[in-house]
């Protein structure tokens, strides 16, 4: 079972990323058409995206990244 539970924190991982980025380019799209201001508020809302992104993956990986340690040490 913890196979399972090990592999749904992984899936939960992606989905993370692919929302942050997803979620920060549409916003940006959307400040755009709004503000008439083209390719500025995308770009901006791709790098928050990413940056949200590889700030919650660091924050998720390290639980997972101290249980195979642990399980490592036993």
């Amino acid at each position: 079972m913890n196979k399972w539970r090990s592999a749904m924190r992984y899936i939960g991982v992606g989905w993370y990323i692919a929302i942050s980025i997803a979620g920060g380019t549409l916003g940006g799209l959307w400040l755009d058409n709004k503000f008439d201001t083209k390719p500025v508020f995308i770009i901006t809302g791709l790098f928050i995206g990413l940056i949200v992104a590889f700030y919650g993956v660091y924050r998720m990986i390290i639980p997972l990244m101290k249980d195979v340690k642990d399980k490592e040490n036993n």
